[in-house]
């Protein structure tokens, strides 16, 4: 595993009371995946259950998840066997977990060894039923780029209906407070949907300054084709929040200036 990725995932696992569980989908990410679990089985907060959905992979992934899993008992695989769409997946684990919070981590990305223990300490002394965090961006091979996408101080439904302000690696939300929330069953954007909805329910959200998960840029993402990307963002205001057509244009255009002008000022350099 690459050392770039790996220098800040060192940690003792200590035994804490409220059980998290982690979901993770998966669909041909045998490249990937013994990173995110590992990143995952470093947390210095152990009292987690990992839930991988195996989305009709067809290449190594389930054997990878299966040794993991065999390995700790705190990972646990499910198969889908039709390809069902990450949408699909997430709920899958979701209706598994049997967290008091629940956290998402995609099979290609990475959390840093204090996620969850800082995360959980900062909802529980704010009394948050929401939270997010910083996070960095590394490259597809797992090398640093050197930038953060700094998270917002507090979120508002108002304020996530423009954009996604959520990195969904580093979201969690408290069962026990909300429910289980569950994604519509889209193939793009449902995190953005999920979010929304669990804001609506739990009201301000607060994120942590400090980055605590690493988003690997992988060529060919629906977030790297801006095109491919506004469509689904339509599908969301139109088909999942059922805003009319013409309000849904108008988000758009709301959007787009979010997007273009306000979120850039959230990617910063590494000092």
């Amino acid at each position: 595993m690459p050392a770039s990725v790996l220098e800040n995932l060192k940690g003792i696992r200590t035994d804490h009371s409220t059980l998290v569980s982690i979901i993770m989908p998966a669909y041909n990410s045998a490249e990937f995946i013994t990173e995110a679990i590992l990143s995952v089985q470093k947390q210095t907060y152990s009292n987690w259950e990992l839930l991988v959905i195996d989305d009709a992979s067809k290449d190594f992934t389930l054997s990878k998840v299966r040794t993991h899993a065999k390995e700790d008992p705190r990972i646990k695989l499910f198969e889908n066997k039709k390809n069902k769409g990450t949408g699909y997946s997430r709920n899958k684990g979701i209706k598994a977990a049997k967290g008091d919070f629940i956290a998402f981590l995609d099979a290609d990305d990475l959390w840093k060894v204090n996620k969850l223990e800082m995360q959980l300490e900062f909802m529980k002394s704010n009394e948050l039923s929401v939270s997010y965090s910083s996070y960095e961006r590394i490259t597809e091979n797992g090398q640093k780029r050197n930038e953060i996408i700094e998270a917002l101080p507090y979120l508002t439904y108002e304020k996530l209906l423009k954009a996604n302000y959520i990195g969904n690696l580093t979201g969690m939300y408290d069962v026990v407070q909300l429910g289980k929330i569950y994604a519509p069953e889209v193939r793009k954007r449902q995190d953005w949907a999920l979010w929304l909805e669990a804001i609506k329910k739990g009201g301000t959200a607060k994120g942590l300054k400090e980055p605590l998960a690493l988003y690997r840029l992988r060529r060919n993402s629906v977030s790297g084709n801006k095109l491919e990307m506004l469509g689904h963002n339509f599908n969301i205001y139109y088909r999942v929040l059922g805003f009319s057509f013409f309000k849904s244009l108008k988000y758009m255009g709301i959007f787009l200036k979010e997007q273009l002008v306000v979120k850039t000022r959230q990617l910063k350099p590494i000092k």
